[in-house]
């Protein structure tokens, strides 16, 4: 599982969709079904955490003068 810790953003969205898609195939036998939807959580939970740092570094707004200023996007 730590393999899975060292995917990027792009890799680790790749394989959740491969999860998916064989989850929603609906063939999967229920045991390996539940593997697999552990998988994909903890591949969810990559992603997420990888946007929320990629947000955090995006709420830092350099301006001309070289001062950042911290700002915060607001979700519609």
């Amino acid at each position: 599982m730590s393999e899975k810790l060292n995917l990027s953003f792009e890799e680790a969205m790749e394989k959740l969709e491969e999860v998916v898609e064989k989850l929603e195939q609906g063939d999967v036998p229920l045991e390996k079904a539940i593997s697999m939807f552990q998988e994909g959580m903890t591949l969810s939970k990559l992603c997420h955490d990888k946007l929320k740092t990629v947000e955090q570094s995006m709420d830092r707004i350099l301006h001309e003068d070289g001062k950042v200023e911290q700002t915060t996007f607001q979700e519609d």
